[in-house]
């Protein structure tokens, strides 16, 4: 009689308890949703609108040079993307960049974002920069219009 309960005894469960991974994948969900827009640039301008084309997506990160109302050059791949930089800096960081990538066949696009407040002498500036550093051509950043334009 005694065989025979041994038989009968309970075995281990071999499954997989899934519910910790849910809650972590929950929670890694949940930071994602709350850092991505903080991983858009830093500094806040106002675009002026036009009705230009976009450009194809291209296989290297772009050099966004911002020149914010104030006329303060910003660099995108700079150490503090949010720090203000002066002209001499911003020729030296640059200019290192597009060295570092000139093995490569196709240049780093390098696009200006002027905050239509701006002296336009300064986005002239930041372009005349760019030109110095090596940027064989220099694209500027704008914003499509709210509403389309009346045909008339």
């Amino acid at each position: 009689m005694q065989f025979l309960n041994q038989r009968h005894s309970r075995r281990p469960i071999a499954e997989m308890n899934v519910v910790p991974f849910i809650d972590v994948m929950l929670v890694l969900l949940v930071i994602f949703m709350i850092t991505t827009p903080l991983l858009t640039q830093g500094v806040k301008i106002h675009l002026p609108e036009t009705t230009a084309k976009s450009l194809p997506p291209q296989q290297k990160e772009p050099l966004i040079v911002t020149v914010d109302a104030a006329g303060s050059f910003y660099l995108s791949t700079s150490d503090k993307p949010h720090q203000p930089i002066t002209a001499r800096v911003l020729s030296h960081l640059v200019t290192m960049q597009l060295e570092a990538d000139a093995t490569s066949e196709q240049q780093r696009p390098v696009l200006v974002r002027g905050d239509k407040d701006t002296n336009y002498g300064k986005v002239i500036e930041a372009m005349a920069i760019l030109q110095t550093a090596g940027a064989k051509s220099v694209g500027l950043i704008t914003q499509p219009p709210a509403s389309p334009p009346s045909e008339g």
